[in-house]
């Protein structure tokens, strides 16, 4: 039976009232600009190189009678300019295929269609039927042991939109065993960004922001360890609290029709049983093709465009594997039609990507070289910070950087943009460098479990068949506790001076 309760509007319908709100804020608040420089910092041996602002080069773009300009947006603009009713298409094809949107875009609609051929042999129902069989008194192992290596898989090399494709997997398998859709994306999406947002040594998170902010890379791992376990274990109980009561109680669920669509979708019931050489054929191309993911993520920095390339690999091999030992009786003519089927499921998450993105165009954009009012927003809600108290500074920090995360959801992007800024005003507050690092990644990390801009987290509830508004009404509790546990750390990092 549903939860009852307020119906959340649509994730378009939200997102739409962002940019409504956005372009308000256009004919409110005077547009800003900064100078930039390059900065360089050692990271773990190499020189890494990232473009910031200069904090105290802002000044406002001025009209034609020497006042602070608020242009405001217009309602529509031609020739490629960003108009109001211009911001899904300008926002679905900003950036490049390195990320931002259009790469993103891409990322997710190849991901689904992959998986879409992978699910089309029926290997990973049998390899479900396998793991059922074979873990019989044993279910609840699954959530602490899959919640852990995800929470490692994020804090080690910033795992995040990869957890789409795991999601793809792991959900059918825990619904069988008889939990729901949305415990299956706590133990995979959920714990990627616990162990992001608490990482000592995430490479697109806390080495950028440390690197920007002058602090020695990878400086502080003690605390950060202990951080990171504390909130991967508070993670694990809750989620198997949670678990438990689906299991003993449907009725609790969440996502109760995202439940029946995997059901009836995916239902093990609707094949034979038998785990032929077929089916292990292709298990083992999966592994294989996650190992190879790894690898080329930690040891070649590989991003967007290799691992979109390297799902596809792994959909086409399985299913040139299922044509030939004509798993579920697969054709060629059945590898295009499920990559098709497959991208479509995922192609909502992909418009949501382009959506987002143009609340931040509406806003003029996040470069801090160009006027806009983002950077007004950034340079007012920084000079906050050095007329508070430590304690409430440092936790001004995480708040501001929460709040930030909305617009701009990228942890390497927002390290170069906010860093510089929050870095010497945390001086003047008397919080260390390392404390502002800190809120940094609490208040990036945590929040891509929640904010809708968060492609990655659009993607893994689309591959769920989870609406956001369903996932705000079970997430927002986490993310109180989330939020608490973090606060404490904080304050505790003030406490003693950590740096």
């Amino acid at each position: 039976m549903p939860k009852k309760g307020i119906q959340m509007p649509h994730t378009f319908v939200i997102i739409f009232g962002v940019v409504v709100l956005a372009a308000v804020m256009t004919y409110l608040i005077p547009m800003g600009v900064f100078e930039t420089e390059e900065v360089t910092y050692d990271n773990q041996g190499q020189e890494d190189t990232r473009t910031v602002l200069m904090p105290e080069t802002f000044e406002y773009e001025t009209d034609a009678a020497g006042e602070p300009a608020r242009e405001g947006v217009s309602l529509f603009e031609p020739f490629g300019e960003a108009g109001f009713l211009n911001y899904m298409f300008e926002g679905l094809v900003s950036g490049d295929k390195w990320g931002s949107a259009v790469g993103v875009v891409a990322f997710i609609l190849i991901i689904g269609g992959a998986f879409g051929i992978i699910m089309r042999t029926k290997a990973i129902d049998q390899g479900i039927l396998a793991v059922i069989d074979k873990t019989k008194g044993r279910e609840a192992l699954i959530i602490p042991v899959m919640f852990f290596f995800f929470s490692l898989g994020g804090a080690v090399f910033g795992m995040g939109e990869e957890a789409i494709a795991f999601a793809i997997i792991l959900i059918p398998l825990v619904i069988a065993l008889g939990y729901d859709a949305i415990t299956g994306v706590m133990i995979t999406y959920v714990a990627t960004q616990v162990g992001f947002a608490t990482s000592w040594m995430n490479p697109f998170g806390v080495a950028i922001a440390q690197g920007v902010a002058d602090v020695p890379v990878l400086s502080g791992a003690p605390f950060r360890i202990f951080m990171w376990a504390v909130f991967t274990a508070v993670g694990i109980i809750y989620t198997m609290w949670y678990a438990s009561k689906v299991k003993r109680d449907p009725s609790e669920s969440y996502s109760p029709n995202a439940n029946a669509y995997f059901r009836k979708h995916n239902s093990v019931q609707d094949i034979n049983g038998k785990f032929t050489v077929g089916d292990s054929l292709v298990v083992l191309t999966l592994v294989l093709g996650i190992g190879w993911i790894i690898w080329g993520v930690v040891q070649e920095a590989y991003y967007i465009p290799e691992i979109a390339t390297q799902f596809f690999t792994i959909g086409l091999v399985a299913g040139v594997i299922g044509v030939i030992f004509k798993l579920n009786n697969m054709t060629i003519n059945d590898m295009a039609e499920s990559f098709g089927e497959g991208a479509q499921q995922l192609l909502p998450a992909a418009l949501v990507v382009g959506m987002a993105k143009g609340i931040v165009i509406i806003l003029g954009g996040d470069d801090p070289g160009a006027a806009s009012v983002l950077n007004t927003i950034l340079y007012t809600a920084g000079g906050l910070v050095d007329n508070l108290p430590e304690v409430v500074s440092a936790s001004f920090i995480l708040f501001f950087q929460s709040a930030i995360n909305f617009f701009v959801v990228s942890g390497s992007g927002q390290a170069a943009l906010t860093m510089p800024l929050i870095a010497p005003l945390a001086d003047i507050a008397g919080v260390t460098r390392q404390v502002a690092v800190l809120g940094f990644q609490l208040g990036d990390g945590l929040t891509n479990m929640i904010v809708p801009t968060s492609a990655a987290l659009m993607g893994t509830l689309g591959a769920a068949r989870i609406g956001w508004g369903t996932w705000f009404r079970f997430i927002i509790k986490f993310q109180l506790l989330m939020f608490g546990l973090a606060l404490v750390f904080i304050i505790g990092a003030v406490l003693i001076n950590l740096s």
